[in-house]
């Protein structure tokens, strides 16, 4: 018998398996010899496995766990089983270079921080900003502001100065969206950390700009701010707030960029198929838009129907303010994996944009 078989050296030898790993493959009834030795023990295999440890071997250099291993090897010829798990297994991949892509971008901004620290804002920095300009600036970002009232910290816009510029940010972390506005006067030779202005002062600012003044000069720092508009003026305190870094979630590194209408998307969000999946605050239930590319590469709405492809899901109503508080014209959008952020941008425009945060399908999504 043992002429018609294979040693687990010759095996080993012949896939690239160790002789240990055959044993441990044994063991885990994946690859089991065809005949083991009364005496000795020693294990012999029939030359037709061959084939199936050098597929085990290829399995394991792609990571595939050891029950999907075993669900490839056991697999029917033709059933398409094999295929289904090796997909999903790719799938489980792509997210995980995604993630690990995030995670090495938030390190990015860490070492830049530890390089080059944000000063506090200083007491007393006055900026002149253009009254139009500020008030686009503020529709751009009123719709992100966070509401949650166990997150004080996001309950505003962030005023940050950063050279010419003057930018406002604001998050409810499901969603962020910047604008930049140019500024004049006491502007920072680097950036500073910002200052948190309130919600009611920042509605309250906005009704301001209604005034007919060309220019607005705002004071920051000292835990209050002050806004002039001609003759009006308001003024509030600001609370001393830990406002989440929007260099990290914002440092994106896009697979795709699709230019479209502004008007065809929202069309084909209003028209197009949803979901109902828990992603909103304290996970409750959501409408959930899923865009996916076409072979010619267009931006679409997903339908349950359509064949496997790309995927990424966002929160359908925060797509629709998103598309609202930008401008009306072009789009353009900037799509990662299926787990990394969604950004819409306004060409032309490159510190305004909005970024949606994933929702995660599940396997039979």
């Amino acid at each position: 018998m043992e002429s018609e078989l294979h040693s687990i050296g010759e095996l080993a030898r012949a896939s690239g398996l160790g002789v240990g790993t055959l044993r441990y493959y044994d063991g885990a009834q994946v690859l089991t010899p065809a005949w083991v030795d009364p005496q000795t023990g020693y294990r012999w295999y029939r030359p037709g496995q061959l084939a199936d440890a050098r597929l085990l071997a290829r399995l394991r250099r792609v990571g595939l766990p050891l029950a999907g291993i075993r669900a490839v090897l056991g697999a029917a010829p033709g059933g398409g089983e094999a295929r289904r798990v090796l997909d999903a297994h790719l799938r489980r991949l792509e997210d995980g270079l995604a993630d690990a892509r995030r995670e090495l971008s938030l390190i990015h901004s860490m070492l830049d921080q530890r390089e080059q620290p944000m000063t506090t804002t200083p007491a007393g920095i006055r900026l002149t900003v253009p009254a139009g300009g500020l008030a686009a600036a503020l529709d751009a970002v009123r719709f992100a502001v966070g509401a949650d009232p166990e997150l004080p910290t996001l309950a505003g816009v962030l005023f940050e100065p950063d050279g010419p510029v003057l930018r406002l940010v604001a998050t409810d972390r499901y969603r962020m969206a910047l604008a930049e506005v140019p500024a004049t006067g006491d502007v920072p030779a680097r950036p500073v950390a910002g200052t948190l202005v309130p919600t009611a002062l920042v509605d309250a600012l906005r009704a301001l700009l209604g005034t007919g003044a060309a220019e607005v000069a705002l004071t920051l720092g000292g835990g209050t701010v002050r806004a002039e508009a001609g003759e009006h003026r308001i003024e509030g305190t600001v609370p001393d707030a830990d406002f989440p870094d929007h260099r990290a979630v914002t440092r994106l590194a896009p697979e795709h960029r699709i230019t479209l209408a502004a008007a065809e998307l929202r069309a084909a969000v209003e028209t197009g198929a949803t979901r109902t999946l828990p992603s909103g605050p304290h996970g409750a239930e959501c409408e959930v838009t899923v865009l996916t590319l076409t072979g010619d590469g267009r931006l679409a709405v997903a339908e349950e129907s359509d064949p496997e492809g790309y995927r990424l899901a966002v929160n359908r109503d925060f797509l629709l303010d998103a598309l609202d508080a930008g401008r009306p014209g072009q789009l353009l959008l900037e799509l990662g994996g299926p787990i990394a952020p969604l950004a819409v941008r306004t060409p032309g425009l490159p510190g305004t944009f909005s970024v949606l945060m994933p929702i995660r399908l599940p396997e039979s999504a």
